[in-house]
């Protein structure tokens, strides 16, 4: 089989014989509606007490929050579609950059569409570092709620985001949009130490500490909040979008997202490739989700192999710098046990896999970068992927993720066999 494996904007190839494949996993293919018919059925047909219109009567100002460019979210289309609602309100944009960079001016043109030169004197991007946030208070769990001053200007509050399993938060989404979104430094720091459980993991909410941090630091808001969630297929359309209230619409949205993003395998590979394509291979902070994921579909002591640019570098850093100080993945849990700082959760699911996995990466990031936190660089993925068969002998099969960011693969369970949902939604 000639497979086009993504990288950057475009592809690279790599062949694999038949009998080595176990298979081959994509977001699942889902039957779709004209794009404009499912935002109009999601907006008329909403979770709790409004409709998109009867949300914005007599709404003089509104603050529209929306996702930065390290999401596919379809806010481009969304904006298009609700435009006439909005011409005549003052409105602002606020991008949920949680502890990302502000987008460049390719990414705003990404996000905004044809619609950014319209609407480009009024959009704002979070920083998280700046110390002006204001205070709303603190969750049951302890986070203090600090949040960009622009929220607590506003009595009205439109988010628009999408809904695909997140590693760690169990989905992303919804509540994502304020923390981390537009949550200070601090809030998200406290909020990711939770990602260090066992039970903060991909498709998980029910007992999930961080999901459920999330949800509780919600209640801090004194804003009226009208959610879209959009969710997409492997092609980035849409499949499927709900509205109205943040948390409804979010739970509702989910069984979408199970239904293209839960992929069933026959059984664990010796070697996996995991795939971050654009645009989640902005850097490694952001492709390691693709490690998390390929890990799921590998034996115990398998190659795991990352395909991802990581064309803007690290990414937030402190996870590279905690990995790169120790001598051993095991050091690592033992110093994040000593003292979290933000980004160490993501040191600390990268040191898990490789107490178990050898981990190979083919990117563009220089090979002594890789070296020092216990992964091996590749230049060749068709040579990589040679070298891990013939190292695992002529038994040995593969599983490709093809968008190993948002696919999470799950052994298929026998007939007749009994299960609870993860998500206990």
């Amino acid at each position: 089989m000639k497979l086009d494996i993504s990288y950057k904007r475009g592809t690279v190839p790599l062949d694999l014989a038949d009998d080595r494949i176990i298979k081959i996993v994509e977001p699942n293919t889902v039957p779709l509606s004209d794009e404009s018919v499912v935002i109009k059925q999601g907006l008329e047909n909403p979770f709790g007490p409004h409709t998109f219109k009867s949300f914005l009567k007599d709404c003089k100002k509104l603050l529209v929050i929306v996702n930065d460019g390290t999401r596919p979210t379809p806010t481009a289309r969304v904006l298009k579609f609700i435009q006439p609602d909005l011409d005549g309100l003052d409105v602002q944009f606020l991008i949920a950059t949680g502890v990302h960079r502000a987008p460049t001016e390719e990414e705003f043109r990404f996000i905004f569409g044809d619609l950014y030169d319209h609407y480009k004197d009024r959009v704002n991007s979070h920083d998280a570092r700046n110390d002006e946030m204001s205070y709303l208070g603190v969750s049951s769990n302890g986070t203090e709620m600090h949040i960009n001053k622009l929220v607590t200007q506003y009595d009205k509050v439109l988010i628009i985001g999408s809904v695909e399993p997140h590693y760690f938060a169990g989905f992303t989404g919804g509540r994502k949009s304020f923390l981390p979104g537009v949550s200070s430094y601090k809030t998200i720091e406290m909020n990711h130490k939770h990602a260090l459980q066992s039970e903060a993991r991909a498709l998980k909410l029910k007992g999930n500490p961080v999901h459920e941090d999330m949800i509780d630091a919600l209640k801090t808001l004194n804003c009226e909040v009208f959610s879209i969630q959009a969710v997409l297929d492997k092609k980035h359309r849409i499949y499927g979008l709900t509205a109205g209230d943040i948390n409804e619409s979010f739970f509702k949205a989910i069984y979408k997202a199970e239904e293209i993003f839960v992929a069933e395998i026959p059984e664990k590979a010796d070697i996996v490739v995991s795939v971050a394509g654009y645009p989640m291979d902005v850097d490694l902070y952001q492709s390691q989700k693709a490690l998390d994921n390929g890990k799921l579909a590998l034996k115990d002591g398998g190659i795991l192999i990352m395909v991802s640019s990581c064309r803007e570098g690290l990414g937030e850093e402190a996870f590279y710098e905690l990995l790169s100080s120790c001598d051993t993945p095991a050091e690592v849990l033992e110093k994040i046990k000593e003292n979290y700082v933000l980004g160490y959760h993501k040191a600390g699911k990268m040191a898990e896999v490789n107490l178990w996995a050898d981990v190979r990466a083919c990117s563009d990031l220089p090979d002594d970068l890789w070296k020092k936190i216990f992964i091996t660089p590749v230049q060749d993925l068709q040579k990589a992927v040679d070298d891990a068969l013939a190292e695992k002998g002529p038994g040995a099969g593969v599983i490709v993720l093809t968008d190993g960011c948002m696919t999470v693969p799950k052994v298929k369970i026998p007939e007749h066999t009994s299960v609870n949902s993860e998500n206990g939604t």
